[in-house]
C-alpha cells in the first residue's frame, strides 16, 4: 500500500471500488494512506474519479465495496461521517456550492456556530480568519457580489474556520488570477495542517506539495 503504518495514518483506504449508477467503473481497487504532517497533490486526467475519491472520504458517495478508515474507525453508515466532516475539511471544486449566506462573516461564521461556539468565540474567528486571507474588513461585503478570486478566498475561509484537522482541497487555484493565485500559494505555505491538494497545474503544486499522487487507470500510485 501507499504510505504509512495504520496507527500513523488519517485516511487509510483498502481495496475501494465505486461505479456510479449507469455501470462505469470509476475506481478500482484503491489503496491509499494519507497520515499527519502530509502535504500532498493529487493529479489524474479529467473523470478519473479524483473528486469522487473525496466525496468518499467525507461520505458524501458510498463505495461498492473496499474499506475505509479515517482517524482509525472504519467508516460505513451516514452516522459514521458526522466525526469526520468536523474533523477534515472541504474545499470544493465550485466556490458557489460552499457559500450561501448573504455576507462574508456570516458565510464563515456558519461553521463555527454549529460546532457550538458562542457568537463572541465566533466573531473572533471571522475577524482572525479574514487575516489570514488577507480580507480585512471584508465581513460585511455582499458574497454573491465578490469577484471569483474572493470567492475562492472565503470559500477556503469556511472550511479554515472550522479549524479542521486536515484538509482536502479541490482545484483550489483554478481560474483565479495571478494575485488571488499567489495569495492561495501564500496561505498554503504557512499552514502546519496536513492536506491533499486535486490540481491540474503541476507548477502549484510543486510550490505547495511535498508528495505528489497520481490517479490513473482507476488507481492511485505515489510519484517515485
Amino acid at each position: 500500500m501507499v504510505g504509512m503504518g495504520r496507527k500513523d495514518s488519517i485516511i487509510e483506504i483498502d481495496s475501494l471500488c465505486f461505479t456510479y449508477g449507469n455501470g462505469i467503473d470509476v475506481l478500482e481497487n484503491v489503496n491509499f494512506k494519507f497520515g499527519p504532517g502530509m502535504q500532498a497533490g493529487l493529479y489524474g486526467a479529467n473523470g478519473s474519479g479524483k473528486t469522487t475519491l473525496f466525496h468518499i472520504i467525507m461520505g458524501l458517495l458510498k463505495p461498492k465495496s473496499g474499506t475505509l478508515r479515517i482517524f482509525g474507525r472504519d467508516r460505513k453508515s451516514s452516522a459514521d461521517f458526522a466525526d469526520v466532516r468536523r474533523r477534515i475539511g472541504l474545499l470544493f471544486q465550485d466556490s458557489d456550492d460552499q457559500l450561501f449566506s448573504p455576507t462574508v462573516a456570516e458565510d464563515i461564521a456558519f461553521g463555527p456556530l454549529n460546532l457550538g461556539k458562542s457568537r463572541e468565540e465566533v466573531k473572533d474567528i471571522v475577524r482572525d480568519t479574514l487575516h489570514i486571507l488577507g480580507l480585512d474588513g471584508f465581513e460585511h461585503r455582499v458574497t454573491f457580489r465578490l469577484s471569483g478570486g474572493e470567492k475562492r478566498l472565503v470559500a477556503l475561509g469556511t472550511v479554515i474556520a472550522m479549524n479542521p484537522e486536515a484538509l482536502l482541497l479541490d482545484e483550489p487555484v483554478i481560474g483565479l488570477d495571478d494575485e488571488h493565485r499567489a495569495k492561495f500559494i501564500c496561505i498554503l505555505k504557512e499552514m502546519k495542517r496536513p492536506y491533499i491538494i486535486i490540481s491540474h497545474d503541476r507548477e502549484f503544486l510543486q510550490e505547495v506539495a511535498t508528495t505528489a499522487f497520481f490517479l490513473r487507470d482507476k488507481a492511485i500510485v505515489r510519484q517515485s
